[in-house]
C-alpha cells in the first residue's frame, strides 16, 4: 500500500518515524517533503507542490500529524476530494475541541487517531490490512 505523510516542519521528526514504521513494514511512501532544503525559489517550491499533488493522488493512505500547516490542509483536500483513507493523528484529543476544531475533521471518512505514533502506525497497518482483505472478498 502507498501512503503519504502531511505535516508540518515543526513535526518533520515525527513525519520521519511514522514513514520509516511503515516503511518497515511492507508500505511504499510516495513522496517524503522531509528531504527539501534550502528553497529559495518560487520555482522550486512549484516542482515541490507539484511532487506533493501527485504524492497524494498516488497513496492509498493518507496521514495528516497535527499541528499542521496550510499546506497539510491543503493536502487534506486533496485527499478527501479523492476518496483516500485518511487518519487525523493528534498527540492529544484538540481535534475534538470545539473552539479550534475543523468541519473537516469531523468527516465520516477521516479516521481521527490520538496517543503515541507507534498505536498510530499499528492502526493503519490493522485497518489497511482488514481493507485488503476486504476487497479480496469482493
Amino acid at each position: 500500500m502507498n501512503f503519504y505523510i502531511a505535516s508540518s516542519l515543526r513535526n518533520i521528526e515525527q513525519v520521519r518515524e511514522v514513514s520509516k514504521r511503515l516503511k518497515n513494514i511492507g508500505y511504499i511512501h510516495t513522496y517524503d517533503w522531509t528531504v527539501n532544503e534550502n528553497i529559495t525559489t518560487l520555482e522550486e517550491l512549484s516542482v515541490i507542490g507539484k511532487k506533493e499533488k501527485n504524492a497524494v493522488i498516488e497513496a492509498d493512505i493518507v496521514v495528516v500529524l497535527l499541528p499542521a500547516g496550510k499546506g497539510s490542509h491543503i493536502e487534506l483536500g486533496i485527499a478527501i476530494g479523492n476518496s483516500k483513507q485518511v487518519y487525523l493523528y493528534s498527540s492529544d484529543k484538540k481535534i475534538d475541541n470545539i473552539e479550534t476544531t475543523s468541519t473537516l475533521y469531523h468527516l465520516p471518512e477521516i479516521e481521527k487517531c490520538f496517543g503515541p505514533l507507534d498505536e498510530l502506525v499499528e492502526r493503519i497497518d490493522r485497518k489497511s490490512k482488514g481493507l485488503r482483505i476486504s476487497a479480496n472478498l469482493n
